[in-house]
């Protein structure tokens, strides 16, 4: 591996990534009935629409679940790792492993997502509770789905909700012991692993 493929692969990686955030993104905030109105959620719609508004004519959504923005972040991790793999090897593995190999891509962006939120609402909360700050909003909508199961076991202690903390260690052992090994088990070479 030289630096020239090195920078290549870091180019591309940032670029689809960002995009590819921004298309679960969307996923995410119809998965918990997120504003629609915020302009963070305008603008994730903007971004994506150009490539959702052709698989929406063909993938319909099931259960209420945005499944044409679901399939796009797999076809899109999907092509990320296969240009990595040619960059990176010269060689594209068969279809069946790079899709596995997306959806575990996938999930644990979607994991990312919730802990990305989560810091941003802890961090409102004791900076600014009470704010109108849209990001903050959305942080907040996309958050409390999540925190609602931890919520019911965790008490309240006098005023104060300790629920992240427990939300922010479930997703922490998930990320790095269980994704991990699925990882390994599914058989992805360390580069696609490092990305994901």
């Amino acid at each position: 591996m030289n630096t020239v493929s090195d920078a290549t692969i870091f180019v591309v990686q940032t670029l689809v990534s960002f995009y590819l955030a921004i298309v679960l993104l969307r996923f995410v905030l119809q998965l918990v009935r997120a504003d629609f109105y915020n302009p963070l959620s305008q603008f994730a719609v903007r971004a994506t629409q150009p490539l959702l508004k052709p698989i929406r004519k063909i993938v319909p959504s099931i259960a209420g679940l945005d499944t044409s923005s679901l399939l796009l972040a797999i076809v899109i991790q999907t092509v990320l790792m296969a240009v990595v793999m040619q960059i990176n090897f010269g060689t594209i593995l068969d279809l069946p492993h790079l899709l596995i190999w997306a959806l575990i891509g996938v999930f644990s962006l979607f994991l990312k997502i919730f802990w990305l939120a989560m810091i941003v609402m802890v961090i409102v909360s004791w900076v600014a509770p009470g704010t109108h700050n849209p990001a903050a909003e959305l942080a907040i909508q996309i958050s409390e789905p999540f925190l609602a199961p931890f919520r019911k076991v965790v008490p309240n202690l006098g005023g104060m909700d300790i629920s992240p903390i427990f939300a922010f260690l479930a997703i922490q052992v998930v990320q790095s012991f269980f994704m991990p090994r699925l990882a390994i088990l599914a058989g992805m070479p360390e580069v696609l692993w490092r990305m994901v």
